[in-house]
C-alpha cells in the first residue's frame, strides 16, 4: 500500500500545483473581457476572437481545476444520508462513488474526447464566427481537465482505502488554517496586550 500512496502523493502534488497556476486564467479572462468592454464602448469596434479567448481561458480554468477542486473536497457533495452514518460507512461510499461512477466517466470522457481532440487538430478547424479563432486549443482541455479529474479520484481512492484499513488519519479531515487577516488581528491584539 506504500508505494500506491507514494503515487497518490505524487497526484496531489501535481493538481495542488495546477491549481496554484490555474487561477491566472480567471485573472486573464477578466482582463480581456474588460479590455473588450472598453475598446468596444470608447472606439466602437470588437472582435469575436476577445470573446472566443476568454471563454476559452474560463473554460481551461473550469476544467483544468476539477482535479484540484476534488483535492480540496469542494465538489458539490449530497449528504441527505451520509454525513449521519459513520466514518468507515461514509468512506465506502466514497470509494463506491469513485469506483462505480467518477472513474468510468472520466475514462469514457477520454474515449471520446482524445479523438475529438486530434481530430479538430488535424482538420484546423475554425470557429464559424468572424474573426473567431482556432479550436483545437479548447478541444484540448477537454481530455487534460478530466485526465487530471480522473488522477485526482485515483488518488482520493487510494487514500479512502488507506484510511479504511487502518494506515493514514482521515483523508477527508480538513486542516483549518487561519488567514492572512486573522494572523494580523492575532498580532495586532498580542502587541496591544504587550503594550499595556
Amino acid at each position: 500500500m506504500q508505494p500506491l500512496l507514494k503515487v497518490s502523493r505524487a497526484i496531489d502534488w501535481l493538481n495542488a500545483q495546477v491549481g496554484k497556476y490555474v487561477i491566472w486564467l480567471i485573472l486573464g479572462s477578466t482582463v480581456i473581457s474588460g479590455i473588450n468592454a472598453v475598446v468596444r464602448k470608447a472606439f466602437n469596434t470588437s472582435s469575436n476572437a476577445y470573446l472566443e479567448v476568454q471563454w476559452y481561458l474560463f473554460a481551461a480554468a473550469f476544467l483544468l481545476a476539477s482535479g484540484y477542486t476534488l483535492l480540496q473536497g469542494e465538489h458539490v457533495r449530497i449528504d441527505v444520508v451520509a454525513h449521519r452514518l459513520s466514518k468507515r460507512a461514509q468512506m465506502w461510499i466514497d470509494v463506491l462513488g469513485f469506483a462505480v461512477f467518477l472513474l468510468p466517466l472520466c475514462a469514457i470522457v477520454l474515449w471520446f474526447g482524445v479523438p475529438f481532440f486530434l481530430q479538430g487538430l488535424r482538420s484546423g478547424e475554425m470557429s464559424a464566427n468572424a474573426g473567431g479563432l482556432i479550436r483545437w486549443p479548447v478541444y484540448l482541455m477537454m481530455p487534460l481537465g478530466f485526465g487530471l479529474l480522473m488522477l485526482q479520484g485515483v488518488s482520493e481512492l487510494i487514500k479512502r482505502i488507506a484510511f479504511l484499513r487502518g494506515l493514514i488519519p482521515d483523508p477527508t479531515e480538513k486542516k483549518v488554517e487561519k488567514t492572512a487577516e486573522e494572523e494580523l488581528a492575532e498580532a495586532i491584539r498580542a502587541e496591544r496586550e504587550g503594550a499595556v
